[in-house]
């Protein structure tokens, strides 16, 4: 089989549904710091800004806008301390130790896809790997322990400036198709569900404008339920404004895509 593209995804909402782990430490960490527990849609809110792509940063911008807004006479919390906070949480051990040891939220997360569906994408052709933002530990024990996958192509973070800036991104599509990227080369897509997603793709096209990317937007799990409806519906417009080519009802619609698209 030919390959026709290349499919980088993020992997948080995603791959994964972090609603009751990364999310819930997020909050958790606010709350700590600020007594003040920001709700999904602030959460989103603030995501939809398009800077915020690290849950640490994000958790520090959330305590400072509400010390700020109550006008509350509590000390900002430094970015270490906060760190401390959310790998306590989410871990609940050494990220750096046996993932059995751990005890945190990141034992709540349920999985998007399955193995089968990376071997669907093989079998179209299509070429896959992993942006994320997340930290290295997490990022594998999602990949490598809970779906199967070997040695999976994989920027985390650290490995990379944080997204919106698209090295990473350009970084692995080097990796994986050869150090030139342009006109001659097939088709990249990015699959993510915040706007610095989309805004990494858009980044990547101002560095190399001869080479085509593709956007791909998803809105977060926690958008899916029928109630939420109504909040999906804005939460897509605002991808779709933002730039995104293409969004997903669901991350298995990817198995039979539009091969025009590439």
């Amino acid at each position: 089989m030919k390959n026709i593209g290349l499919i980088l995804f993020d992997i948080d909402g995603v791959i994964r549904s972090v609603e009751n782990s990364y999310r819930l430490a997020l909050i958790k960490t606010v709350y700590k710091f600020s007594g003040w527990e920001p709700s999904y849609k602030e959460i989103d809110n603030a995501k939809n800004e398009g800077i915020w792509n690290n849950d640490w940063d994000l958790s520090l911008e959330l305590i400072k806008r509400c010390i700020t807004k109550e006008n509350l006479n509590l000390e900002i919390p430094s970015r270490e301390a906060i760190v401390k906070c959310f790998e306590k949480l989410y871990f609940g051990g050494d990220p750096n130790q046996d993932s059995k040891n751990w005890s945190g939220f990141i034992t709540n997360e349920d999985l998007l896809v399955d193995k089968k569906f990376f071997e669907s994408l093989k079998k179209n052709g299509i070429i896959w790997g992993f942006v994320s933002g997340a930290e290295s530990a997490s990022a594998r024990f999602v990949l490598e322990e809970r779906l199967g996958l070997k040695s999976p192509p994989l920027v985390a973070m650290g490995d990379a400036p944080d997204k919106p800036n698209p090295q990473g991104f350009i970084n692995l599509s080097k990796k994986l198709l050869g150090d030139k990227l342009g006109s001659s080369n097939i088709p990249i897509a990015y699959v993510g569900d915040t706007i610095a997603d989309i805004n990494t793709v858009i980044n990547a096209r101002e560095e190399i404008p001869s080479q085509k990317f593709i956007s791909i937007g998803i809105s977060p799990p926690h958008l899916h339920s029928k109630s939420r409806l109504k909040e999906r519906n804005s939460y897509e417009k605002n991808l779709k404004n933002a730039g995104a080519d293409l969004i997903l009802n669901c991350i298995n619609e990817l198995e039979n895509i539009n091969l025009d698209l590439f």
